[in-house]
């Protein structure tokens, strides 16, 4: 009977073990390197739907957990309470009128203030896990005159709140008038539930694949001038750095919406759209790759294959679920070799940049700066 009961204690506790993960032991290397920052353990690598041979169990894996688990199930429960609560109904929708559309930018106003903003109480004011998992040394800037009010996470929240949520909620209402007048076709959920759960699932495919084309536009040297350069001056990020974009950039960057012009769906798949391209970003730009929770748990926040776009620029333009980067030759997989390439290749294309922007300004504001 003692056998039987320390066998099942010592099971106990190794599974405890397990599921315990421990962080002071990084909390001591963090506090040590405080500047170098954190580094995952491993390299960046294709998402395992795209391996060949093929590893089927593995594939399964990465679609039903890592790209559901946590924040899939999150919005789509998120999108299904706006949509049944906070939503106004049709024949309300049929006639554009800022009775509906206002209380439509507030609750996206407080929804991103909320996640953003308790993001960065979390990890940048209250700092309960320090530095611990965060991907560069340094805090976010303040006293800096690159930002409005010379302050970084104002900057952010202002462009975030004011541009972003407003340009956000311009699409969104513009879409829900179209499909209150039936110009966009509606699905319903009892009439094609296989049809729109698949849907819903392909939207992280859609708005990852127009994350890549608009963003390579945004790297055309003029349009990067008046518009991108504004985003990339956070070369550390933070949760309110998400959607801190130019207005143009937010027009450009929302129009993955217009899809449901073309692709029939339920409205309720266009919030889940809106929450991937407004809310998701506020996680991946927060800085830190886990957050600790109760100083046991941790959970996944940060995106490390975007991180090293804001560091190096010309890299990792998308994500991994559509790995354009790696047809291209633009996928930095966070290895030392890949930084001394890219870091040879950068050179070349600032001086690249440098000579466009200098004909942009002769032909468009009429400077006569010297090539």
């Amino acid at each position: 009977m003692m056998v039987a009961i320390q066998k099942n204690i010592f099971i106990f506790k190794i599974t405890r073990m397990l599921l315990t993960r421990s962080v002071n032991l990084k909390v001591k290397e963090m506090v040590d390197t405080p500047k170098k920052g954190h580094k995952p353990i491993d390299d960046l690598e294709v998402p395992p739907i795209y391996w060949w041979p093929p590893k089927p169990l593995k594939a399964s894996k990465y679609l039903i957990v890592d790209l559901l688990f946590p924040y899939g199930w999150f919005y789509l429960f998120l999108a299904l309470i706006f949509w049944f609560y906070l939503t106004p109904n049709k024949e309300q929708m049929i006639t554009l009128n800022f009775s509906w559309i206002l209380p439509i930018w507030l609750r996206n106003f407080l929804l991103l203030f909320a996640i953003a903003g308790g993001l960065h109480w979390l990890l940048y004011i209250k700092q309960n896990q320090g530095s611990v998992f965060k991907f560069n040394g340094s805090w976010l800037a303040v006293n800096n005159r690159r930002f409005l009010f010379k302050n970084q996470v104002r900057d952010n929240m202002f462009w975030s709140l004011i541009s972003g949520v407003t340009i956000w909620t311009l699409y969104e209402t513009l879409i829900l008038w179209s499909f209150a007048n039936e110009w966009c076709q509606i699905v319903r959920w009892d009439e094609a539930p296989i049809y729109l759960s698949l849907l819903a699932f392909s939207s992280f495919f859609w708005g990852t694949f127009h994350f890549w084309l608009v963003h390579r536009l945004l790297h055309w040297p003029p349009l990067y001038k008046i518009a991108h350069d504004l985003h990339h001056r956070n070369i550390n990020v933070g949760p309110w750095s998400g959607i801190s974009m130019h207005p143009i950039e937010h027009i450009l960057y929302f129009s993955g919406l217009l899809i449901f012009f073309l692709v029939p769906a339920h409205p309720v798949l266009l919030i889940f759209l809106g929450f991937q391209y407004a809310i998701l970003p506020a996680f991946s730009h927060s800085g830190f790759e886990k957050v600790v929770l109760f100083n046991k748990f941790t959970i996944n926040v940060g995106n490390y294959f975007h991180q090293f776009h804001h560091k190096y620029f010309e890299v990792n333009y998308g994500n991994p679920l559509a790995p354009i980067d790696k047809i291209l030759d633009t996928w930095h997989d966070g290895s030392d070799d890949a930084t001394k390439f890219f870091r040879s290749k950068q050179k070349k294309i600032l001086i690249k940049l440098s000579n466009w922007v200098r004909i942009y300004e002769r032909i468009f504001l009429q400077k006569s700066s010297p090539l």
